[in-house]
């Protein structure tokens, strides 16, 4: 997304000053916006076109000569959605807003297609049972399941791509053949696909000790649950980490419980409150971490480990920070979490 503030003008402003706004932006559009930053309208070098041809005078106001009705989509929209639109409209430009109609940022076609390549590794643990989803994964692990007729990890490895990652570690371990039979080297989707297969199961940090450390880039690299439908940005996902420092980053989701009881807070024995149904709200672990290559010294590949355990030893002599998601979100764990993404994949993975 750019930086859209050279490029905006007021609905008062002249066609000399939007036509100077047009060339020296560079984007071939102008955002007209009011004193809040709320979206008016869009000028382009078709527009400045038509009111040369209908005579317009340069101290004409834009107002008169904007699209007023112009497309746009709301900031929670991913870049693939937007690509489609503006593929199926014939849209070069498209402006991003908020809930309430202000101005957040502007989309190119050419940006959009554009993706830059994304050499940091992405480690996908693909190895568990999915008991929770019997008798679905009775013959097929779960990471294969299919959520409106694709794998689950299909999917998955199409979100990293958008973003331009390409070289990917899947992890694996019940059923391991038919998920290397479905995938097998990533070259059919474009991508590089190492597998490292656990004799036992490792846990969700365990298997990291398989990766061969002296083959890695310097960077860090990501590590999701293969069970996992998101809409995360990635790359700022990258950038965030990168920004803070650290030697690791994890992603967290908000959650809340609500206490089906009157709660009561005492003294001794002196009731001091009583609070009815309070609902309390914490983060919860997502399932999505980016690691810095360090970090993998402290594992050796043939002890289990889960990825909370190592976190909690890194908490104590390093550095861990936490990146809340407010994106789609969902782990296919259960039954009904399942259900869930067949319904939602047909909106947001197509």
């Amino acid at each position: 997304m750019f930086k859209f503030q050279k490029i905006l003008i007021a609905p008062e402003d002249t066609l000399e000053h939007a036509i100077n706004i047009l060339h020296e932006g560079g984007y071939r559009i102008a955002l007209v916006v009011d004193e809040y930053g709320k979206l008016l309208g869009t000028l382009t070098d078709g527009d400045i076109r038509r009111a040369l041809i209908n005579k317009l005078i340069m101290k004409s106001p834009v107002r008169l000569i904007m699209n007023s009705k112009p497309t746009t989509v709301n900031n929670k929209v991913s870049n693939k959605d937007i690509l489609d639109l503006m593929s199926a409209q014939g849209l070069v430009h498209m402006p991003i807003i908020d809930k309430n109609g202000s101005l957040c940022g502007l989309e190119t076609l050419q940006h959009l297609i554009e993706i830059p390549k994304r050499d940091n590794p992405v480690f996908l643990m693909a190895g568990g049972f999915g008991t929770r989803l019997h008798p679905l994964t009775k013959d097929v692990p779960k990471p294969l399941l299919k959520i409106s007729g694709k794998p689950i990890l299909e999917t998955i490895i199409e979100q990293f791509k958008m973003y331009g990652f390409h070289n990917f570690y899947i992890s694996t371990h019940f059923k391991s053949e038919q998920i290397k039979n479905y995938f097998k080297n990533g070259e059919s989707h474009n991508i590089n696909i190492t597998y490292l297969h656990e004799n036992v199961p490792l846990g969700t940090a365990g298997s990291l000790g398989l990766l061969e450390k002296n083959k890695l880039p310097n960077l860090p690299l990501i590590v999701m649950n293969g069970d996992l439908l998101t809409k995360v940005d990635f790359n700022e996902l990258l950038s965030y980490h990168e920004k803070i420092g650290g030697d690791a980053t994890m992603c967290v989701r908000e959650d809340s419980f609500q206490v089906p009881y009157g709660v009561v807070k005492a003294k001794s024995h002196q009731v001091i409150s009583i609070e009815e149904k309070p609902v309390y709200k914490f983060f919860v672990n997502a399932g999505i971490y980016v690691l810095d290559k360090s970090i993998l010294d402290d594992i050796d590949g043939s002890s289990y480990l889960d990825m909370p355990n190592l976190l909690e030893k890194k908490i104590k002599s390093g550095k861990i920070n936490m990146f809340p998601l407010h994106e789609y979100w969902l782990d296919i764990g259960r039954m009904e979490q399942f259900e869930q993404a067949q319904q939602d994949s047909k909106k947001l993975f197509r």
